[in-house]
Formats: C-alpha cells, structure tokens, sequence
C-alpha cells in the first residue's frame, strides 16, 4: 500500500519503470528540482508545530511507536509506560493544550508488518490502561494520520523540499558498485561508508539517468565537519562525528519506500514531539534523525534513552527468560496495575525505598532525570511480589471478575456455563476469598481451588512422599484421630458444611466476605461454630490438642499438610459437589467428602502396628551434683523413640512479662511532614487520653487501611521525639525475612480495648509487672527478646512456641514463619 501510494505521489515528478534481470518490472521513482510553475501549485513553506520554540518551555508531546512485527514485550511496554506518565503529569501541569501521549504505528517494514500485531499491541496498551490521546484511525486529529503506511505524501513532499534545498541528491549507483566500493575499504582498512561519487554529479549526467529510466536512492547530504550533539536526559552529553561515521545515508530507497529514520524524523517533526524516550539501542538513529531535523529546519525534541532490560543471567531479555509478552503476563493472572508498578521501577525510583505505587501516585512521582544508566534485572520473583502488594489492596469483589477468568482457562468451570450465572458467582467468590491472602497472581486462586477440590493422600503409608507428614504419622496421633472422623462421617455426626449455604464460611456475621484466613465465617449456630466444637470434643476424648490434634486433622480430611482454613476448603468442596454445581467435576479432579473418607480408611489399614498409637516420649534427665571435692555429672536416660525439647527449659533471656504488650485500636492516621516514611497516629489502648506514636509503616500500609483496626502496641517505652514527633510507644509488626512485606498483628475481633496480651506457660499474674520504661531501654530489653518473637508457618506470632494470646484467643498475621517487632 505505501509503495503504492509513493508511486502515485511520484507521477507528479515524473515515473518510469525497468526491468530486472529477473523479468520482474519495479518502479523507479524520480524525485528532482520542479520548475517554477510547478512550485506555485504546492505549498512553499512546511509548518512544524514547534518551529520556533524551545522545547524545554512547550506542553509535553510524548509518542510511543511500535512496529506491528509481533507482540507488546516488556522493553516496549516500559518505553511506552515512560512516555505516559510523562504526558499525563504534563497533561496536570499544561491543562487544556496539545500535551498528550501519542501512538504512532512504524509499518514501512512492508514484509513483517501485518495488522494482526498492530491490534495485539493496540489490545495490550489498553489492558496496560496506557490509553492515547492521539492514534491510529484518529480522524479528527490534525496531526494524523497516525500510521506510517499513510502518511507517503508527507514523506515525498520533504524529500522533494531536501532536493531543491540541495541537502539530498539522487544516487544512481548499483547493488555491484556499493559492494566494491565496500569491499575496497574493508581492504584498505577504512571503516565501510558511501564515498560519495554522486554527491556532485554532473546535472547533465543525472539527467541523462533520469531520462534512461535508471533506478535511485535518494540520499542525505552530510556538511562536512558536521556533528551532532545532544543533551541526553538519561545518558548526558552525547556527541557524533556525522562525516566521519555515517557519511551520506539513504533517505529513500529505490523502491520508493523511505527509510526508517527518515520517516521518524518527519513525523517528530510534524506531529510536535516535544521528548523522545525509547530505548538505548536506538541512541545511534539519533545521529541521522538529528541531521535531517535540522535540515528540516525542525527543532529537535529532547531524548531519554533508556538502558536495556535483562534477564536474570544478566543477557538481554528475551523468550528463554520466560513470559516476556504482555498478553502472557495477563494471563497468568497479574494485575494491569501491578505490571506497570513493576515496569516503572524497572531503571527508575522516587528517591525513597518506596516500591509499591498507585497509578495516580506513578504520574506525580516519576521524573525522566530520575532514570538511571544502567541495565535493568527482570525478576519474576520480585514481579510477584508487587502484584501480590496490589492484590492485598483490593477488596474480594473486585477480584472476582479476574479469578472467574482463571478458573475458565484452567478448565475447572463447565463448558458453556455463563460467567454472569449467580452461582459461577457464588464459587468465585469463595475462591478468591480462600485464597486472598496468598495468592500472588490471580491464577493463584485458580491453583489454589484445583488443590483443595483435590485430595492428595496417596493410598498406603509406603507411598507416602511427604517426610513431614510421615514423621508425624508416626507419632501415633493420626490413626485413632483418623479412624474417628471415619466412625463419625459414618454416623452422620461430624460437621459438614450446611448444603444450603456453604458459602457462609466465607463471610463474617455482617455478611461481608472475610479477607483474613485466620478469621472464621458464619455465626453461632453456622459450620464454622459446629466444626470447632467438635475439634473440642476430640482434644479432650484424646487428651492431645494445638499441633498434635491440627495437624493430623487437616492431613486426614484435606490430604495437605498446610494450607488454608481447613472449613473454608471444605466448603468450597461442599459448593463443587452440590447437585447444581457449576464446577467440572472430572476435569477439576474433585474428591467428594465421602471418597475421601474412603481413602483415608484404605489409607489407615497399611499402617504398622507400631504408628497406630501415641508412642511414650523420651525422657532425658541430667542431674548434676557438686560437692567440695568436686562435679560429678549423672546421666540417667530412659529409652524410648522420641525425643522433645521445649524451647523455654534452654531460654535464658529478659522475661517476656517485661514487655507491656497492650490490645489498642487506631484511631487516626496521617502522614508526617517531614519524614517520607513516617505515619502519625492516635491509638487507643484504654487509657484517658489516645497515645501518640509515630511508625515507619508508610511504604506497606494506606493509612485508610490502618483506621479503625485492631493492633498490638508496646506500651512501656520511653516517650521519644522522631523527627520532631513525641512518639509514646510501638505498634507490634510481623514482616518477612527480607522486610520486604509488614503486616499488623491482630489481636482477635473479641479481644477487650486495652487488655494486656499475655504467653502461655507465663506467670503475668504474680511476678508479671511490666519493667518500667527507663529499664527497658537501658537494659535493651526488647532487643534481647525480638529474636524470640517470631511468626509460625500459619502466620500466628509466637514467643518461644507458644502463641500471643488475648482473652479474646490467639493473635494472628497475615506473614508466616517472619518476625515480630
């Protein structure tokens, strides 16, 4: 189509065809200086918008212009992120002007291009939210058209205007004559360029060419002594010898189809491009564009090239590296939001240790002089990561939509079932409630529900892989614990979810979906309630309870070791195998209850003898007996197969009952002026008046999301000034190994305003008193007891293996196995 309309262009100069060798008939186009007659029928001069100006003083005109070769990937979504949010905050800072984000299609690579990728490209911009002002099939834009293929006349009236200005000239020399001249100088040791032998061509000779029909190039004349040179925001001063490494480039090949940089200048140019950011590879086009801007008379825009992405081997991003298309990320499941967080942080930050950002937050904080040089390490890990931070930010309804996708691609909806059918919306919800706080990606959730509607206990004791369930099997508990909940299932006594409502699990008793795994659903009289006095029940028919009594539990009826509420996953079993199910049953792998508790007996019958009891522990005595002749140590040991040490006979530390830990709930948060890490705020811990304590939870929590909140506050420290607020004690935390994730610790819904939080196995009655501030301090007290705070594998903060309790119950965390402080 462009070759087309360039030939039709070109009639007016004058065309003529030839021959090739091959019988194939090419046009060749003639560009050359026009008579006078010919110069009053178009126009004289060629506008630019910014003619004239400094580019520094304009509104912000950004473009992204990718090739329809193929798919959006993330070097090309990154560039076109940078360019947005510069526009978008020039849009804030320049209301109601032509700054604006602009998207060019570059499809003069006639043979690759097709519109298939331009549309995926297009498709990945709007799920990416990086939507234009000004684009392709944009009629009423007076800077379009916006693909290249379209704007031909453009290209041959600035080519023809480069003629007569004498700052082009025809090129008639053959394929044959630029391979000798080339291999000349690579003989002569000269770095291979054009040597210009029709740069001052004989007019007489160029027309006897012309008149013969001969094919050209048109080519760039080069000044001689001409550099370039270009204030690079990213890379700083960047300076090119054009004689010297270039020398006299084509424009427009023979073919009649311009060249890359020079339909990128043009179209710079004409459209008002004020900044340029694109990748470092594309430094080196900046020697010819700048040439023939100036010739032009155009001014140039300001460049920000931006240092490649790499992989995690430290070599160019590509698809060895795994999933490097937009589309694919969207598929897994992550977030719009979350990707353009990941891709901004990709070569830039805000000067802070800030990493999670909204998209609002992202436009007021980037800065292009924030950019830095060097290349950027693509880390899926940390990618996860900050999509998990946006999904944690949003509420359960919100991501409904998002996992109902997931679990129609992984095949666990039935076919032709409605997205739209009020129980597909029921089971999603569940889904996404159940996984909220582990999911990563919202095909985490979809995973996540495959799991748990599958049962993974294989079927005998040999078979089994898990070295952590087989340790504990063979402490003796799982058997008689197994063999009830068989003679109760049997009996129709064991709880099971309500099949009239099984999604009440998942909500709280105002109806509200529950984010936090560690908060039950329902009301009193629900299956939650029901399933948890029967687990009473059990501990004191068994005498075992915590661990002892959990684990085998949840191993027998879910076939995991871990994992989330074990009432939540069997309601969402309960709501897969209901008669009206939306769930593909077979293609999920669903195990019914009562198949489950056919496994689980088959299971039990390979058992040997020796695992169908609790085994005795071992019990080691040392006694150590000094007289005045000397020590003498006596060992008595009884035998036996296990061996338990408690964690508190060997702690020689501070008491815990040192630390005044106090059930408070946030009043009021805001930012601190001065410090960009800082909250400010008011908590009630049952005193008179609010404490005042300032926290350094600004770059993990929104402040909305901290109001009203139950926490844990450490009350007996000294009052001290940060940054010039009286802080008057500490907000309890659990964070990740890394401190890359910090979450409250939850005091339990029915803890009492106030209530000091207190260790089993403690005395905080008798010789519990708090020590008094100034000894805390002095004595560094809670620094010798913070490497004993500790969050167990299900997130519940624990001193020394025993929880954080309240009258209330036992505190909890979203975090597991991190630390407490």
């Amino acid at each position: 189509a462009l070759v087309t309309a360039l030939s039709v262009s070109y009639r007016l100069r004058g065309t003529s065809a030839f021959t090739h060798s091959s019988g194939v008939v090419h046009r060749s186009l003639r560009l050359f200086s026009t008579t006078e007659e010919e110069q009053s029928t178009k126009p004289s001069i060629f506008e630019f918008p910014l003619a004239g100006k400094n580019v520094d003083d304009v509104e912000p005109r950004l473009r992204f212009a990718p090739s329809p070769t193929g798919s959006l990937h993330v070097g090309g979504a990154r560039t076109a992120l940078y360019n947005w949010l510069v526009a978008k905050k020039g849009q804030q800072d320049f209301p109601n002007t032509a700054a604006g984000f602009v998207v060019r299609v570059e499809d003069t690579d006639l043979a690759r291009s097709t519109k298939e990728s331009e549309k995926s490209v297009l498709d990945d911009l709007r799920w990416l939210g990086l939507t234009w002002d000004e684009g392709p099939d944009d009629e009423n834009s007076k800077y379009g058209p916006y693909r290249q293929s379209e704007r031909s006349q453009i290209y041959v009236d600035l080519a023809n205007k480069l003629l007569e200005e004498g700052k082009a000239y025809r090129c008639f020399c053959t394929l044959e004559e630029l391979d000798e001249m080339r291999a000349q100088q690579e003989a002569e040791g000269i770095p291979p360029r054009y040597d210009g032998r029709w740069r001052d061509a004989d007019p007489e000779l160029v027309q006897k060419k012309l008149d013969e029909g001969a094919p050209f190039t048109v080519r760039f004349k080069v000044s001689p002594g001409s550099r370039v040179i270009i204030d690079d925001i990213v890379r700083g001063t960047v300076a090119w010898d054009a004689e010297a490494m270039v020398g006299d480039f084509i424009m427009l090949r023979s073919s009649g189809v311009p060249v890359y940089n020079f339909c990128v200048a043009v179209d710079d140019a004409k459209m008002g491009i004020s900044t340029v950011v694109r990748a470092e590879e594309h430094l080196s086009n900046t020697l010819r564009q700048g040439l023939i801007l100036d010739a032009l008379g155009a001014p140039r825009p300001r460049y920000a090239h931006c240092s490649l992405i790499l992989g995690e081997d430290k070599q160019k991003l590509s698809k060895r590296h795994g999933a490097t298309s937009c589309n694919q990320f969207r598929l897994e499941g992550f977030l719009p939001d979350a990707m353009i967080n990941y891709l901004a942080l990709l070569g830039w930050n805000d000067g802070t240790d800030n990493e999670i950002f909204a998209r609002d937050e992202l436009i007021d904080a980037f800065d292009l002089n924030r950019v830095v040089k060097s290349p950027s390490v693509f880390d899926m890990e940390k990618l996860r990561w900050v999509n998990s931070q946006h999904i944690k930010m949003m509420k359960i309804d919100d991501l409904v939509d998002l996992v109902k996708e997931q679990l129609h691609s992984e095949n666990i909806l039935k076919d032709g079932i409605s997205m739209d059918d009020p129980l597909v919306n029921e089971f999603t919800f569940a889904t996404t409630a159940l996984a909220k706080q582990m999911m990563e990606t919202t095909q985490d959730a979809a995973l996540n529900a495959k799991a748990v509607l599958g049962y993974g206990l294989p079927a005998s004791f040999d078979e089994l892989q898990n070295q952590e369930a087989k340790k504990m099997i063979e402490e003796g508990n799982f058997y008689p614990l197994g063999k009830k909940l068989i003679q109760l299932f049997k009996a129709n006594e064991l709880p099971l979810p309500d099949p009239e409502r099984p999604v009440s699990a998942f909500l709280d008793v105002n109806g509200a979906g529950i984010e936090e795994d560690s908060q039950s659903g329902g009301g009193a009289y629900d299956y939650t309630a029901a399933y948890k006095a029967q687990m009473k029940d059990m501990a004191k028919e068994f005498k075992i309870k915590g661990k002892n009594l959990f684990h085998p539990i949840r191993l027998a009826l879910t076939g995991e070791m871990s994992g989330q509420d074990v009432t939540k996953q069997l309601s969402l079993l309960a709501m897969a195998c209901q008669e009206d199910s939306v769930v593909d049953r077979e293609a999920a792998s669903v195990v019914s209850f009562g198949e489950r508790m056919n496994r689980l007996d088959v299971f039990l019958e390979t058992f040997p003898e020796e695992f169908r009891a609790p085994t005795a522990k071992e019990e080691k005595i040392e006694a150590k007996s000094t007289n005045n002749k000397g020590d003498d140590t006596i060992k008595i040991t009884t035998e036996a197969t296990t061996v338990t040490v408690d964690s508190k006979d060997t702690y020689d530390g501070p008491p815990i009952a040192a630390l005044e830990i106090r059930v408070g709930r946030i009043l009021k948060v805001w930012e601190h002026e001065e410090a960009d890490k800082l909250y400010c705020e008011e908590i009630d811990v049952g005193e008179e008046e609010p404490r005042r304590i300032a926290s350094g939870l600004r770059p993990y929590l929104k402040s909305e999301d901290m109001e009203g909140r139950l926490c844990l506050v450490l009350c007996n420290l000294k009052e001290r000034k940060l940054v010039g607020f009286p802080s008057h004690g500490m907000v309890l935390c659990a964070s990740n190994s890394d401190h890359t994730e910090v979450r409250l610790v939850s005091p339990p819904v029915d803890a009492v305003l106030g209530e000091r939080v207190t260790v089993p196995d403690f005395d905080f009655a008798e010789d519990g008193t708090p020590f008094a501030p100034n000894k805390i301090g002095k004595k560094k007290v809670f620094e010798k007891l913070a490497p004993f705070l500790v969050t167990n594998k299900y997130g519940v903060p624990e001193f020394l293996d025993r929880p954080l309790m309240t009258s209330g119950g036992v505190c909890t965390s979203p975090i597991s196995n991190g630390s407490v402080s």
